[in-house]
Order: C-alpha cells, then structure tokens, then sequence
C-alpha cells in the first residue's frame, strides 16, 4: 500500500501517469514498494508505442489512481474483454465474458 496526493494506491490498480521520460502512460500497478515511493506499472497504452506491453518504473507522486468504470453496454464490456485478453487477466475475461452472455440472454428473450 502507498500513498500519493490522490489516495492509497495497491497492486492492480489502474492509473494513469508520466514515466521519467515524460511519456503519458496508461497501466495497472504491478507492484510497488514503500520505501522508495516507486510503483512498477505494466503499460497498457502510451504515445510512446515502444512502452507498451513493458512494466516500468514511475515515481508513486507521478502516477493518479483512475476511476473505477461502471459498464453499461455491448460496446464497453468488449472493449473490457480486449484488454482482460492482453493483460491475461483470465478471471476477469471470464467474468466479463460472462457478463456479456448475460446480456445477450437477456436481449433474445426480449425479441
């Protein structure tokens, strides 16, 4: 657990933040470190398309905890499921896979 000027921040989190190199990246921690006020953040999404795909290194007063997202359509629950793939995060495809299935019952039995 690690505090910074927005809330306590813990492994799995997602945020958002600059890298040393001042490149805005978009992640979720994988683990950070107390002492040295250091979180280890696996990039998600950045304009520096090299970074992607990397875990790096970003100073814990960089980085700002996002807001948990509620899904509310199709749309979001398959872009979810895009990322739960290239994080491989299974139980979270799994869920929202799930979720999906939910809503497409749901939809037919309308029809």
């Amino acid at each position: 657990m690690n505090l910074n000027n927005d809330s306590i921040l813990k492994t799995g989190d997602w945020v958002k933040g600059k890298s040393v190199d001042g490149e805005l990246v978009i992640g979720y921690i994988d683990s950070l470190t107390f002492l040295d006020e250091i979180v280890k953040v696996n990039v998600i999404t950045s304009d520096n398309k090299a970074t992607v795909g990397k875990t790096i290194q970003i100073r814990n007063k960089n980085v700002k905890k996002m807001p948990v997202s509620n899904v509310i359509n199709k749309e979001q629950i398959r872009f979810l499921i895009d990322l739960a793939l290239s994080t491989g995060d299974e139980d979270w495809f799994n869920e929202l896979s799930s979720q999906l299935n939910s809503m497409r019952r749901l939809v037919n039995g309308v029809k």
